[in-house]
């Protein structure tokens, strides 16, 4: 047996609220008929009363009661204040209750019924009693003369009459309930349609589940998900958004342009047009964002989805670095296949001291680097990427030189300096210098690495056109490259890595006029200095190295 659904939340809001409208507005003309009943009543004694007591205070009625003849002179008289809105009647008898008036003339001469002690005594007396004209509320009330009592005035209003004005009265009053529920409904209906949009008909027990599975959903997701208000507020974050962003826990309801995010990470959020895996970086991450408006006939708020590619970006350099190095490999075997054709085709042809000299000067020319390179740099790291990057630049026409004054030995680095770190930063810069110095007068690139006051530096200088003081930080933005779109990593890596290592990148003129870019590393405490005085300039470098892409490269 298939039982049926629940009502939708909407469907049970409006069921209650046109129930308990219908209660309102129900005890509300319960309460005013009640209410207006009693004052119907109390209106009707106090007319009477002043009916009765204005009669028995008339002259004319005084001499009247002490004629021969009060009926004569009194029932007109009586007569003429019946009728209408007034009093239903006006009865004039003798102080013994002998009835010297009255509405129906059959009815003149006989006993007054109701209570006349009080009257006869000289007091007033309102009751409610069943006369001959029906259940009436009267008064009675004597008529003086000098001190004594000559005769009695009762004047009185029907129950009939006085319910007959409450009718008209009531069904006022129901049509203004019956108004007020119809009003009321309606704006009940209304309301809850407009509930029921919003929660798309579900019942209490959906929207609980569906809020339920939205939690566990929301903080099971390992990729960043944040999603913003109309008016670019951080409505909701979960845990992988509030890691890569660095966000504190009280980040709900913030501006994004409050967050201290790099500016064009900040900019890829308040954006109105959807983007579609943009890298971005932060200050230490490589961050792939992709945003997509939440449109319900008016912008509502932006979905945004981030993923972490700091590990993949820097893999992705050591591929590269990987891949330059078999490619001078290739270019090295090729030039010595050659070099080797010359030595063997001169020992053919007899010419023996040529070829030992020939292969003598190649030997000695092919060693000098690396005996340099060896002599006065001890970190296998640096040695093997500078020994590469030499064949590297070789390969296209550039010299590689090792400054003099360059001297790193092994063990100086910190544990904290990662190798990785190491290759983004001199990789980044030499390739850089290579495509700068291609072409140039001397093609030169000369890199300088040494160690003291605590502090490593790296520095690389070109013989290239070198950066206009304009756009000297501009090349650590992302997208800026002089080899068109889709490059431009190379620089805001370096700027990132350097960050990380708590360290700076320095960008000036060399001495041979091309661009030289330097990076000081503290040797000492280096994770210590990257999360405490490096934090600010990371923030503050986060806007050109989170905006990141590669200069030159």
């Amino acid at each position: 047996m298939r039982f049926p659904r629940p009502r939708s939340l909407a469907g049970q809001l409006f069921a209650m609220q046109a129930v308990l409208v219908a209660v309102v507005v129900a005890g509300c003309a319960v309460f005013a008929y009640v209410t207006d009943r009693a004052e119907a009543e109390e209106t009707a004694r106090r007319q009477a009363t002043a009916t009765a007591t204005a009669v028995a205070g008339s002259p004319s009625v005084v001499a009247a009661a002490r004629s021969d003849d009060p009926t004569a002179a009194l029932q007109p008289y009586a007569d003429a204040l019946t009728g209408g809105r007034g009093v239903t009647f006006v009865v004039v008898m003798a102080p013994d209750g002998t009835r010297w008036t009255h509405p129906e003339p059959d009815r003149i001469g006989g006993t007054y019924l109701g209570h006349i002690d009080a009257a006869q005594r000289g007091g007033t007396l309102t009751e409610t009693y069943e006369g001959t004209l029906g259940r009436s509320v009267r008064t009675v009330t004597p008529v003086w003369h000098r001190d004594r009592v000559v005769a009695l005035v009762s004047a009185g209003i029907t129950v009939d009459r006085i319910s007959e004005q409450l009718r008209r009265q009531v069904t006022a009053l129901l049509g203004f309930a019956g108004a007020a529920l119809a009003l009321g409904a309606v704006g009940t209906y209304v309301v809850n349609a407009r509930l029921r949009r919003h929660t798309h008909g579900m019942n209490a027990t959906e929207l609980g589940r569906m809020h339920d599975y939205h939690q566990a959903a929301l903080h099971a997701v390992r990729e960043g998900l944040l999603m913003l208000d109309g008016r670019r507020r951080i409505a909701l974050v979960n845990d992988g958004a509030r890691e890569l962003l660095g966000l504190p826990g009280d980040a709900v309801g913030t501006p994004v342009a409050d967050l201290g995010l790099p500016p064009s990470l900040t900019g890829a959020l308040l954006a109105a047009e959807p983007r579609q895996d943009e890298p971005h970086l932060t200050a230490d991450r490589v961050l792939v964002v992709s945003t997509r408006p939440v449109v319900g006939g008016q912008r509502r708020g932006t979905v945004v989805t981030l993923r972490d590619r700091t590990e993949l970006q820097a893999l992705a350099g050591e591929l590269d670095s990987e891949r330059g190095f078999s490619r001078a490999l290739r270019a090295q075997a090729h030039e010595a296949a050659n070099r080797l054709h010359t030595v063997v085709s001169l020992i053919e042809l007899g010419q023996v001291e040529e070829a030992v000299g020939f292969a003598t000067a190649e030997l000695e020319l092919a060693q000098a680097l690396t005996d340099r390179v060896v002599d006065a740099v001890g970190e296998p790291v640096l040695a093997a990427l500078l020994l590469g990057k030499s064949a590297q630049a070789s390969e296209r026409g550039v010299e590689l030189v090792l400054a003099d004054d360059s001297r790193i030995d092994d063990g100086v680095l910190p544990p904290g300096l990662a190798a990785r770190d190491l290759v983004t930063l001199l990789g980044n810069l030499v390739d850089n210098a290579v495509d700068a110095a291609q072409g140039s007068a001397g093609s030169r690139v000369t890199v300088t690495l040494a160690a003291a006051d605590g502090e490593l530096l790296l520095r690389v200088a070109d013989t290239g056109p070198g950066v206009p003081p304009a756009e000297a930080e501009a090349v650590f933005a992302r997208g800026w490259s002089t080899r068109g779109p889709g490059r431009g990593l190379g620089l805001p890596l370096v700027r990132q890595a350097a960050h990380r290592a708590g360290g700076r990148v320095e960008l000036g003129t060399g001495p041979e006029g091309g661009a030289e870019f330097t990076v000081r590393l503290p040797l000492a405490d280096a994770p210590h200095r990257a999360g405490a005085d490096g934090a600010e300039s990371g923030r503050a470098g986060a806007g050109t190295t989170g905006a990141g892409t590669e200069a030159a490269g």
